[in-house]
């Protein structure tokens, strides 16, 4: 569509309606809006709900890479210089309202309209952030503090609310996919999250952003910081003081 001349050209009014080379979908949820190896044809703006980026080994393991919210691109590699295929599969988790864009029509926008470029530049980038720190978190921080992590950002931690927040449902598998970890692990530190007061769940989990974020500066309750005194054989033991 092209833009009336003299009239300002808002990317988020853009983004929020259909258009020429532009779809609104409304997916179900567990609906997939792109499967690995499909034809990179469309860039994916969700409208509202949640929904999550996996990826399948040749071997048929399945991995969770990331988590998308409302206001988040997916499948931005189709404005590529040179169109491929699809690297992973976008599927709902809760009820989604996606913007599906034409790879032309994404492309024509970030040309001619600065503004949108900007906003779309500016995504990317915080992308580029978001991954480097799942990076690190993967390679330097305990399953435990990958787990709290990942609930905080999907209780949307950091932005205005309440200080509770329910989070989408999420199967505990899932949760072990994110994280690089068992269900079993994940099993063991939401229970121990629960008990400290962290989070409650009962279908659905509550986060408490304020206490999860104790745990993410290593600040947990004296009495679960402490080792128990030890006596007998264990009592001085080297490999127990490291």
């Amino acid at each position: 569509m092209t833009e009336v001349r003299g009239e300002k050209f808002h990317p988020l009014a853009f983004l929020a309606k259909a258009g020429i080379g532009r779809k609104v979908l409304h997916l179900k949820a567990k609906a997939v809006m792109f499967s690995q190896g499909d034809d990179a044809d469309a860039v994916f703006y969700v409208q509202s709900g949640r929904a999550k980026l996996t990826v399948v080994s040749e071997a048929g393991k399945q991995a969770t890479i990331t988590l998308l919210s409302m206001g988040d691109f997916v499948g931005e590699e189709s404005v590529a210089a040179v169109r491929g295929t699809r690297l992973a599969t976008a599927t709902a988790i809760t009820a989604c309202t996606v913007l599906k864009i034409s790879r032309d029509e994404m492309v024509r926008v970030i040309h001619e309209q600065p503004a949108f470029s900007e906003h779309f530049l500016a995504f990317v980038l915080s992308r580029s952030m978001r991954i480097q720190a799942d990076l690190v978190d993967q390679l330097f921080n305990s399953s435990e503090k990958r787990l709290a992590r990942v609930l905080l950002l999907m209780a949307e931690f950091g932005k205005p609310g309440e200080p509770h927040m329910l989070i989408p449902k999420i199967s505990q598998e899932a949760l072990a996919q994110i994280i690089g970890s068992t269900r079993a692990r994940v099993s063991f530190f939401m229970n121990r999250f629960r008990k400290l007061g962290f989070l409650d769940y009962n279908g659905r989990i509550r986060v408490n952003k304020s206490l999860l974020n104790v745990v993410l500066h290593d600040q947990l309750p004296e009495g679960n910081a402490k080792k128990p005194v030890l006596t007998g054989k264990l009592a001085g033991n080297p490999l127990w003081d490291k």
